[in-house]
């Protein structure tokens, strides 16, 4: 019989595996709710010096008490980490290791490396700044679990039920690396994606696409994913499914990436439109396809999305998308330009949009541009670097233009600076005219923010117009050369042009 060992993510005890553990039992499978020293219910208290070996610890006494023949090991958020732990010291006994909406753990990295919120972080690791005690973080306020993950899908009552249940987590199971020699690398992975924290298999796909080697490792074929539509909790949100779930990775299914991942990425195929080269011109982090007119001409500057990995080549500016939107700008009549920005980190935003200005200064200083009439042009994740410039038009700044657009923060990312809220910023744009490109299978994090910046716009009467592509996925400019893609691009190039014009 297959025995499910059940690990809890950070501030939480055995007791949030109660649903899903009845119905594994109730399927023929064991089920053993960790507890964690410290988190609720563990046979000795928590103290200065509880860490990250101590749960592993905790973790490997469990093991060596299930007598079924089979363990698979499921770590939530934070429990990945005494999971690898473990596996590392008993590799024999685990035979699949199952990922439940969080990272990938790194030898030598401690937990604290997965939480995305850098403040956070830093008041973690500064002992003139601690939170709670001095060895414990306390546990979320009711309206701080966002903070750490999606609450979508959570009754009230599951709410309540977390905040009055939480405890204390003890500061150095955060701190201290988890230390890997190896042992368990071989054993099978599933990977489960929270699709309402931001996750999903498309997104990892396009990650590994990027030639991130931290990654390449998900391709193997012990390594499977599933999908669900919930929050950051769904053993409190969505037990029936995720139990389902768990019995389907235990008997070695899921969607397995090696055959997408096989091929070309789909960042590197082909543009939808087939269109001529242009002369172009490369200075510093930007280039310049020009178009056939001899006089300085208004000019659209593309903006790529992200997080990239710095080492992905070839880098954006040469991607067949941003190559095709700037050669069909310079058709048109406009210069059409490219950035390679460093946005290769959720921490990077602010050097980007650093990167994104200086860019605008060389485009408005190259005597091929017409420098009173520049537009912008973001893209997925490039699509928060928009609030700059919605917050503060310059009167130069013809047109904002965005295409399958991330516009707020996704839950996952934690609470980053609030600068980069186009949600917020489209209230100060005044009549600068805004061009949004929607697809209508985009992933449903993303979805979200696309609303939720709509929302915004029509509350302040702010001039957005949206183009639909009802087919369409994200990257849709790439991933579906279909008649409906193209006459959606025709569309808004020929919109944002008509506003440089104007």
């Amino acid at each position: 019989m297959t025995a499910f060992v059940l690990v809890p993510g950070g501030f939480t005890g055995d007791w949030v595996w109660e649903e899903v553990a009845g119905r594994l039992r109730a399927a023929g499978a064991g089920a053993y709710p960790a507890a964690l020293t410290g988190m609720g219910g563990a046979d000795r208290p928590a103290g200065p010096g509880t860490d990250l070996r101590t749960h592993i610890d905790d973790l490997v006494r469990l093991i060596d008490r299930v007598d079924d023949p089979e363990v698979v090991l499921v770590g939530h958020d934070y429990g990945i980490h005494p999971v690898l732990g473990a596996a590392d010291l008993r590799p024999g006994r685990i035979i699949r290791i199952v990922y439940l909406d969080t990272a990938i753990p790194q030898d030598g990295a401690p937990a604290l490396a997965q939480i995305p919120d850098q403040g956070l972080r830093d008041r973690l690791l500064d002992p003139e700044q601690p939170d709670g005690d001095d060895w414990r973080v306390p546990a979320p306020s009711a309206d701080g679990w966002p903070a750490w993950g999606s609450t979508a899908g959570l009754s009230t009552d599951a709410l309540d039920r977390l905040s009055r249940l939480a405890a204390p987590q003890p500061r150095a199971t955060l701190t201290q690396p988890l230390r890997l020699t190896g042992a368990a690398s071989g054993v099978p992975t599933t990977g489960v994606l929270c699709t309402a924290n931001g996750s999903t298999i498309a997104l990892v796909e396009t990650m590994i696409g990027f030639g991130d080697p931290a990654l390449q490792a998900l391709t193997r074929p012990g390594v499977t994913f599933f999908e669900l539509d919930t929050g950051h909790w769904p053993m409190l949100s969505a037990p029936d499914e995720l139990t389902r779930v768990l019995l389907a990775a235990a008997a070695g299914e899921g969607h397995r990436m090696g055959a997408r991942t096989a091929e070309q990425p789909r960042h590197l195929t082909s543009f939808l439109m087939d269109l001529p080269e242009r002369p172009r011109v490369r200075s510093g982090r930007v280039d310049l396809h020009l178009p056939e007119a001899g006089h300085p001409c208004p000019a659209v500057l593309f903006v790529h999305g992200g997080p990239i990995p710095a080492d992905s080549r070839p880098t954006p500016r040469d991607w067949p998308s941003l190559v095709g939107h700037a050669r069909c700008a310079a058709g048109l009549g406009a210069v059409g330009a490219v950035v390679d920005h460093r946005l290769h980190d959720l921490g990077d935003y602010g050097r980007a949009a650093e990167d994104v200005a200086e860019a605008v200064a060389l485009l408005r200083d190259d005597p091929h541009v017409d420098g009173e009439r520049i537009a912008l042009w973001f893209f997925s994740g490039g699509g928060l670097l928009a609030a700059d410039w919605l917050a503060a038009p310059p009167p130069w700044l013809r047109c904002v233009a965005a295409s399958y657009p991330v516009l707020a923060p996704l839950p996952n990312w934690g609470s980053m600076d609030p600068r980069f809220r186009p949600a917020a910023a489209v209230g100060t744009a005044g009549g600068l005219p805004v061009v949004l490109t929607r697809v209508g299978l985009e992933q449903p994090a993303i979805a979200a923010t696309v609303a939720e910046f709509l929302a915004a716009a029509e509350d302040r009467k702010a001039d957005v117009e949206v183009i639909d592509v009802p087919n369409g996925h994200h990257g849709f400019d790439t991933a579906d050369p279909t008649e409906e893609s193209r006459r959606a691009v025709d569309r808004a190039m020929r919109s944002v042009l008509g506003h440089l014009r104007d």
